[in-house]
Protein backbone atom coordinates (compact mmCIF):
# COMPACT_ATOMS: atom_id res chain seq x y z
CA UNK A 1 0.00 0.00 0.00
CA UNK A 2 1.50 3.40 -0.89
CA UNK A 3 2.29 5.58 2.08
CA UNK A 4 -0.48 8.24 0.99
CA UNK A 5 -3.35 5.45 0.96
CA UNK A 6 -1.34 4.64 4.17
CA UNK A 7 -2.34 8.16 5.49
CA UNK A 8 -5.62 8.19 4.17
CA UNK A 9 -6.39 4.74 5.60
CA UNK A 10 -5.33 6.03 9.12
CA UNK A 11 -7.19 9.73 8.76
CA UNK A 12 -10.58 7.41 7.75
CA UNK A 13 -10.12 5.32 11.09
CA UNK A 14 -9.51 8.06 13.08
CA UNK A 15 -12.47 10.01 11.85
CA UNK A 16 -14.46 6.56 12.46
CA UNK A 17 -13.26 6.71 16.04
CA UNK A 18 -13.64 10.52 16.75
CA UNK A 19 -17.62 10.17 15.33
CA UNK A 20 -17.87 6.94 17.53
CA UNK A 21 -16.78 9.30 20.83
CA UNK A 22 -18.99 11.86 19.97
CA UNK A 23 -21.94 10.24 19.26
CA UNK A 24 -21.45 7.75 22.22
CA UNK A 25 -20.81 10.52 24.80
CA UNK A 26 -23.18 12.93 23.09
CA UNK A 27 -26.11 10.79 23.53
CA UNK A 28 -25.15 9.88 27.06
CA UNK A 29 -24.94 13.37 28.20
CA UNK A 30 -27.72 15.18 25.84
CA UNK A 31 -30.15 12.32 27.75
CA UNK A 32 -28.46 13.49 31.30
CA UNK A 33 -29.56 17.14 30.12
CA UNK A 34 -32.40 16.84 29.52
CA UNK A 35 -33.24 13.78 31.88
CA UNK A 36 -31.96 16.10 34.88
CA UNK A 37 -31.73 19.56 34.00
CA UNK A 38 -33.91 20.15 31.09
CA UNK A 39 -36.42 18.93 33.51
CA UNK A 40 -37.67 16.48 30.89
CA UNK A 41 -38.78 13.38 33.13
CA UNK A 42 -40.06 11.08 30.52
CA UNK A 43 -36.92 8.75 29.98
CA UNK A 44 -39.90 5.82 28.61
CA UNK A 45 -40.60 8.15 25.83
CA UNK A 46 -37.70 9.75 25.29
CA UNK A 47 -36.13 5.79 24.78
CA UNK A 48 -39.50 5.59 22.24
CA UNK A 49 -38.28 8.44 20.65
CA UNK A 50 -34.35 6.64 20.05
CA UNK A 51 -36.03 3.55 18.72
CA UNK A 52 -38.01 5.40 16.35
CA UNK A 53 -34.89 7.26 15.09
CA UNK A 54 -33.18 3.99 14.90
CA UNK A 55 -35.86 1.93 12.87
CA UNK A 56 -36.27 4.56 9.95
CA UNK A 57 -32.80 5.57 9.84
CA UNK A 58 -31.87 2.00 9.51
CA UNK A 59 -33.81 1.37 7.01
CA UNK A 60 -32.59 4.18 5.01
CA UNK A 61 -28.91 3.01 5.55
CA UNK A 62 -29.33 -0.39 4.56
CA UNK A 63 -32.59 -0.52 2.26
CA UNK A 64 -31.50 2.52 0.01
CA UNK A 65 -27.42 3.48 0.74
CA UNK A 66 -26.98 -0.28 0.93
CA UNK A 67 -24.46 0.54 4.34
CA UNK A 68 -24.41 -3.33 4.74
CA UNK A 69 -26.62 -6.19 2.85
CA UNK A 70 -30.46 -6.59 3.91
CA UNK A 71 -30.20 -9.66 6.14
CA UNK A 72 -34.16 -11.24 6.07
CA UNK A 73 -35.63 -12.96 9.02
CA UNK A 74 -36.45 -16.63 7.64
CA UNK A 75 -38.74 -18.24 10.34
CA UNK A 76 -41.17 -17.23 13.31
CA UNK A 77 -38.98 -18.86 15.58
CA UNK A 78 -36.10 -16.94 14.57
CA UNK A 79 -38.22 -13.74 14.49
CA UNK A 80 -39.68 -14.47 17.82
CA UNK A 81 -35.99 -14.54 19.46
CA UNK A 82 -35.38 -11.00 17.79
CA UNK A 83 -38.47 -10.16 19.92
CA UNK A 84 -37.13 -11.47 23.04
CA UNK A 85 -33.63 -9.61 22.52
CA UNK A 86 -35.52 -6.32 21.62
CA UNK A 87 -37.72 -6.73 24.95
CA UNK A 88 -34.66 -6.92 27.37
CA UNK A 89 -32.69 -4.14 25.06
CA UNK A 90 -35.49 -2.07 25.81
CA UNK A 91 -35.55 -2.88 29.39
CA UNK A 92 -31.56 -2.13 29.76
CA UNK A 93 -31.86 1.36 27.66
CA UNK A 94 -35.14 2.29 29.22
CA UNK A 95 -33.48 1.89 33.13
CA UNK A 96 -30.52 2.92 32.04
CA UNK A 97 -32.11 6.47 30.80
CA UNK A 98 -34.23 6.56 34.19
CA UNK A 99 -30.89 6.04 36.30
CA UNK A 100 -29.68 9.19 34.98
CA UNK A 101 -32.55 11.35 35.97
CA UNK A 102 -30.80 9.99 40.04
CA UNK A 103 -27.01 10.09 39.51
CA UNK A 104 -24.63 11.67 37.99
CA UNK A 105 -22.68 10.64 33.84
CA UNK A 106 -19.46 9.80 36.74
CA UNK A 107 -21.00 7.51 38.42
CA UNK A 108 -23.37 5.84 36.28
CA UNK A 109 -20.52 4.86 34.00
CA UNK A 110 -18.49 3.22 36.99
CA UNK A 111 -21.67 1.09 37.60
CA UNK A 112 -21.91 0.11 33.58
CA UNK A 113 -18.03 -0.93 33.68
CA UNK A 114 -19.32 -4.06 35.63
CA UNK A 115 -21.03 -5.18 32.79
CA UNK A 116 -18.07 -7.70 32.59
CA UNK A 117 -18.63 -9.01 35.77
CA UNK A 118 -22.84 -9.95 34.70
CA UNK A 119 -21.73 -11.22 31.50
CA UNK A 120 -19.90 -13.76 32.98
CA UNK A 121 -22.40 -14.70 35.88
CA UNK A 122 -25.01 -15.05 33.06
CA UNK A 123 -22.90 -16.64 30.57
CA UNK A 124 -22.34 -19.30 33.26
CA UNK A 125 -25.76 -19.40 34.91
CA UNK A 126 -27.48 -20.31 30.85
CA UNK A 127 -24.59 -21.92 29.51
CA UNK A 128 -22.85 -23.69 32.30
CA UNK A 129 -19.96 -22.04 30.23
CA UNK A 130 -16.70 -21.99 32.90
CA UNK A 131 -13.97 -19.34 31.93
CA UNK A 132 -10.44 -19.72 33.29
CA UNK A 133 -9.93 -19.00 37.14
CA UNK A 134 -7.80 -15.83 36.69
CA UNK A 135 -10.44 -14.49 33.88
CA UNK A 136 -12.71 -14.94 37.56
CA UNK A 137 -10.18 -13.77 39.68
CA UNK A 138 -9.84 -10.44 37.23
CA UNK A 139 -13.38 -9.62 38.34
CA UNK A 140 -12.90 -9.20 41.69
CA UNK A 141 -11.29 -5.18 41.27
CA UNK A 142 -14.24 -4.85 38.93
CA UNK A 143 -16.69 -5.34 41.27
CA UNK A 144 -14.81 -3.91 44.31
CA UNK A 145 -14.30 -0.73 42.67
CA UNK A 146 -18.12 0.08 42.28
CA UNK A 147 -18.59 -0.87 46.02
CA UNK A 148 -15.77 1.97 46.87
CA UNK A 149 -16.98 4.22 44.36
CA UNK A 150 -20.40 4.17 45.77
CA UNK A 151 -18.92 4.29 48.90
CA UNK A 152 -17.28 7.79 48.26
CA UNK A 153 -20.03 9.40 45.46
CA UNK A 154 -21.39 12.47 46.84
CA UNK A 155 -24.28 12.64 44.97
CA UNK A 156 -25.66 8.53 45.75
CA UNK A 157 -29.40 7.44 45.29
CA UNK A 158 -30.17 4.17 46.24
CA UNK A 159 -33.08 3.91 43.72
CA UNK A 160 -30.92 5.51 40.80
CA UNK A 161 -28.12 2.71 41.97
CA UNK A 162 -30.13 -0.46 41.69
CA UNK A 163 -32.00 0.73 38.56
CA UNK A 164 -28.13 1.41 36.94
CA UNK A 165 -27.15 -2.04 38.22
CA UNK A 166 -30.06 -3.66 36.39
CA UNK A 167 -29.65 -1.46 33.27
CA UNK A 168 -25.91 -3.05 33.83
CA UNK A 169 -27.43 -6.85 33.95
CA UNK A 170 -30.48 -5.97 31.44
CA UNK A 171 -27.22 -5.04 28.96
CA UNK A 172 -25.28 -8.23 30.00
CA UNK A 173 -28.34 -10.40 29.21
CA UNK A 174 -28.68 -9.45 25.89
CA UNK A 175 -25.27 -9.93 25.10
CA UNK A 176 -25.55 -13.89 26.10
CA UNK A 177 -29.31 -14.08 24.75
CA UNK A 178 -27.71 -13.17 21.73
CA UNK A 179 -24.74 -15.65 21.41
CA UNK A 180 -27.07 -18.07 22.65
CA UNK A 181 -30.71 -17.23 20.64
CA UNK A 182 -28.70 -16.99 17.06
CA UNK A 183 -26.00 -19.32 17.16
CA UNK A 184 -26.73 -21.20 14.23
CA UNK A 185 -25.46 -19.21 10.92
CA UNK A 186 -28.90 -19.41 9.29
CA UNK A 187 -29.92 -17.17 12.09
CA UNK A 188 -26.70 -14.74 12.81
CA UNK A 189 -27.75 -11.14 12.09
CA UNK A 190 -24.70 -8.35 11.99
CA UNK A 191 -25.60 -5.47 14.53
CA UNK A 192 -26.94 -3.23 12.04
CA UNK A 193 -29.35 -5.88 10.26
CA UNK A 194 -30.33 -6.86 14.16
CA UNK A 195 -31.16 -3.08 15.36
CA UNK A 196 -32.95 -3.07 11.73
CA UNK A 197 -35.47 -5.76 13.04
CA UNK A 198 -35.16 -4.71 17.05
CA UNK A 199 -35.91 -1.01 17.06
CA UNK A 200 -39.54 -1.25 15.17
CA UNK A 201 -40.29 -3.86 18.02
CA UNK A 202 -38.84 -2.18 20.86
CA UNK A 203 -41.63 1.27 19.54
CA UNK A 204 -44.47 -1.58 19.96
CA UNK A 205 -43.32 -2.32 22.85
CA UNK A 206 -42.66 1.17 24.29
CA UNK A 207 -45.63 2.45 22.96
CA UNK A 208 -48.53 1.13 25.82
CA UNK A 209 -45.89 1.77 28.61
CA UNK A 210 -45.80 5.08 27.42
CA UNK A 211 -48.68 6.14 27.41
CA UNK A 212 -49.79 4.07 30.71
CA UNK A 213 -46.80 5.28 32.67
CA UNK A 214 -46.11 8.87 31.20
CA UNK A 215 -49.38 10.36 30.82
CA UNK A 216 -50.11 12.58 27.96
CA UNK A 217 -46.69 13.31 27.26
CA UNK A 218 -47.05 13.86 23.65
CA UNK A 219 -49.71 17.14 24.95
CA UNK A 220 -46.71 18.07 27.62
CA UNK A 221 -44.02 17.78 24.60
CA UNK A 222 -46.07 19.97 22.43
CA UNK A 223 -46.59 22.48 25.02
CA UNK A 224 -43.03 22.76 25.97
CA UNK A 225 -41.83 23.30 22.40
CA UNK A 226 -44.79 26.48 22.35
CA UNK A 227 -42.53 27.86 24.88
CA UNK A 228 -39.57 26.68 24.19
CA UNK A 229 -39.24 24.63 20.25
CA UNK A 230 -35.43 24.07 21.39
CA UNK A 231 -36.78 21.06 22.91
CA UNK A 232 -37.45 19.59 19.55
CA UNK A 233 -34.19 20.20 18.28
CA UNK A 234 -32.73 18.66 21.28
CA UNK A 235 -35.16 15.75 20.98
CA UNK A 236 -34.43 14.97 17.01
CA UNK A 237 -31.04 15.32 17.63
CA UNK A 238 -30.23 13.29 20.39
CA UNK A 239 -33.01 10.14 18.60
CA UNK A 240 -30.50 10.52 15.59
CA UNK A 241 -27.29 10.55 17.88
CA UNK A 242 -28.85 7.44 19.20
CA UNK A 243 -28.45 5.80 15.71
CA UNK A 244 -25.35 7.48 14.96
CA UNK A 245 -24.24 5.58 18.45
CA UNK A 246 -24.82 2.26 16.74
CA UNK A 247 -23.63 2.95 12.93
CA UNK A 248 -20.26 4.14 14.21
CA UNK A 249 -19.88 1.28 16.49
CA UNK A 250 -20.30 -0.96 13.93
CA UNK A 251 -17.85 0.49 11.27
CA UNK A 252 -15.66 1.39 14.39
CA UNK A 253 -15.46 -2.98 14.89
CA UNK A 254 -15.50 -3.42 11.15
CA UNK A 255 -12.13 -0.93 10.71
CA UNK A 256 -10.37 -1.51 13.84
CA UNK A 257 -8.38 -4.93 15.07
CA UNK A 258 -10.40 -6.38 18.51
CA UNK A 259 -7.06 -5.28 20.36
CA UNK A 260 -7.65 -1.16 19.30
CA UNK A 261 -11.70 -1.76 19.79
CA UNK A 262 -10.88 -2.73 23.29
CA UNK A 263 -8.43 -0.54 24.34
CA UNK A 264 -10.71 2.07 22.79
CA UNK A 265 -13.89 1.08 24.69
CA UNK A 266 -12.15 0.89 27.69
CA UNK A 267 -10.97 4.51 27.55
CA UNK A 268 -14.16 6.37 26.46
CA UNK A 269 -15.62 5.44 30.04
CA UNK A 270 -12.88 7.72 31.37
CA UNK A 271 -12.96 10.05 29.09
CA UNK A 272 -16.93 10.50 29.49
CA UNK A 273 -16.62 10.35 32.76
CA UNK A 274 -13.79 13.67 32.53
CA UNK A 275 -16.27 15.64 30.31
CA UNK A 276 -19.29 14.98 32.19
CA UNK A 277 -17.59 16.26 35.45
CA UNK A 278 -16.61 19.04 33.25
CA UNK A 279 -19.83 20.35 31.84
CA UNK A 280 -22.54 19.21 34.53
CA UNK A 281 -19.82 20.28 38.01
CA UNK A 282 -21.03 17.62 39.81
CA UNK A 283 -19.10 17.15 42.84
CA UNK A 284 -16.73 13.76 43.09
CA UNK A 285 -14.58 12.19 45.35
CA UNK A 286 -10.49 10.85 45.81
CA UNK A 287 -12.20 7.79 46.84
CA UNK A 288 -15.05 7.87 43.97
CA UNK A 289 -12.17 8.33 41.22
CA UNK A 290 -9.88 5.72 43.23
CA UNK A 291 -12.87 3.19 43.29
CA UNK A 292 -13.71 4.03 39.37
CA UNK A 293 -9.87 3.63 38.41
CA UNK A 294 -9.88 -0.09 39.98
CA UNK A 295 -12.94 -1.10 38.21
CA UNK A 296 -11.90 -0.09 34.63
CA UNK A 297 -7.98 -1.60 36.16
CA UNK A 298 -10.16 -4.71 36.32
CA UNK A 299 -12.24 -4.34 33.19
CA UNK A 300 -8.65 -4.26 31.30
CA UNK A 301 -6.95 -7.20 32.92
CA UNK A 302 -10.37 -9.33 32.52
CA UNK A 303 -10.11 -8.02 28.71
CA UNK A 304 -6.23 -9.40 28.64
CA UNK A 305 -7.28 -12.92 30.44
CA UNK A 306 -10.63 -13.52 27.72
CA UNK A 307 -7.87 -12.87 25.08
CA UNK A 308 -4.58 -14.82 26.64
CA UNK A 309 -7.43 -18.18 27.05
CA UNK A 310 -8.61 -18.02 23.42
CA UNK A 311 -5.38 -18.22 22.24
Amino acid sequence: MSAPAKASGRLFTVGLVTAWYSSNIGVLLLNKYLLSNYGFRYPIFLTMCHMTACSVLSYVAIAWMKVVPMQTVRSRIQFMKIAALSLVFCGSVVSGNISLRYLPVSFNQAVGATTPFFTAVFAYLMTLKREAWITYVTLIPVVTGVIIASGGEPSFHLLGFIICVGATAARALKTVLQGILLSSEGEKLNSMNLLLYMAPIAVILLLPATLFMETNVVGITLALARDDISIMWLLLFNSALAYFVNLTNFLVTKHTSALTLQVLGNAKGAVAVVISIMIFRNPVSLTGMLGYSLTVIGVILYSEAKKRNKT
